[in-house]
């Protein structure tokens, strides 16, 4: 009988307010982090429940891909453990025929998807099981099953609103910035989100008012990729909106950047302005995201 192992791969977060200093060393690739950095990145976590809930959701998601396929997933963490060589190690001890890849984010970026790949082949190199058949999803930003699901939180955020109030309410779609530099790379980043929103407002009532955001710039010196949220929140509000749903496109599971960046940041500066700020609902481990899982492991392994 043949097996196949499904790695699902995510950015992962540290498992408790001790191990944010040595997260943030390996998310920012050994450079110095300051202690002032590390207290304000502590107190968001403690603000929003001490830990990552990343790992948590996906090894539920895991579960639930195991209910729907005859397959193993293997859950690795680009920079949290277990790591992606950790889940590699114990992949490759269940002996399987075949891997599919899949890196929990739709959006292909060479500083993203590529990183978590590469990371992948490295692992192949230095644990073992360097000859097993190996597929990976470089890209799902339009997948069918995507879309709906994030189109189905849209639409339940949207109806927190009064009915008569609905239809003027804009939807802000928010993605994680990357630095500018890679335009000039030529990477794919920018348009593959855009897709998603795209294909996402194809499925919302006709004439909803929209725009886009890009959030969680990162603490560097070069600039990152905008219009950032925070002035488009101030725009919004000087145009007389009264409410808006900010959906996360770029992200599929609760995490800091939507517990804490935008439930508490950006909702306080909502606040401020006189304006209502829901968020979309993320997939986290739902059947909506499990069943899409499922579907790209179909099509891996149909491709041979």
């Amino acid at each position: 009988m043949t097996t196949t192992a499904v790695f699902l791969m995510a950015l992962g977060g540290p498992d408790s307010l001790e191990n944010v200093e040595p997260y943030l060393v390996d998310l920012r690739g050994g450079r110095p982090t300051s202690p002032e950095l590390v207290e304000e990145i502590r107190e968001r976590y403690r603000a929003t429940g001490g830990r990552s809930p990343v790992l948590e959701i996906t090894r539920e998601l895991g579960t639930k891909v195991e209910d729907r396929r005859p397959v193993r997933v293997f859950v690795g963490l680009r920079h949290w453990h277990p790591f992606i060589a950790e889940a590699w190690a114990e992949g490759v001890a269940a002996a399987p025929d075949r891997v599919v890849g899949i890196c929990l984010g739709p959006q292909y970026s060479a500083m993203t998807v590529g990183e978590y790949l590469e990371k992948l082949d490295e692992a192949r190199a230095s644990v073992g099981g360097a000859d097993l058949p190996v597929t990976a999803v470089r890209s799902w930003a339009t997948h069918p099953g995507l879309v709906a699901g994030l189109a189905d939180r849209v639409v339940e955020a949207l109806g927190r609103f009064p009915e008569s109030e609905r239809a003027s309410v804009p939807v802000l779609f928010t993605a994680h910035s990357l630095p500018e530099r890679i335009l000039r790379e030529g990477d794919p980043y920018p348009d593959e989100v855009r897709a998603t929103m795209e294909a996402v407002i194809a499925r919302l009532p006709a004439g909803q008012p929209t725009s886009f955001a890009f959030q969680s710039q990162g603490r560097s010196p070069e600039p990152w990729l905008g219009p950032e949220v925070e002035p488009t929140l101030d725009d919004l509000a000087a145009q007389g909106v009264r409410g808006v749903v900010i959906a996360p496109i770029g992200f599929l599971s609760d995490h800091v950047e939507t517990l804490y960046d935008i439930d508490i940041e950006f909702r306080a500066r909502a606040d401020n302005l006189g304006l209502r700020l829901e968020r979309m609902a993320m997939l986290n481990a739902s059947d909506a995201l499990a069943d899409t899982l499922a579907q790209l492991v179909d099509e891996q392994l149909s491709a041979g």
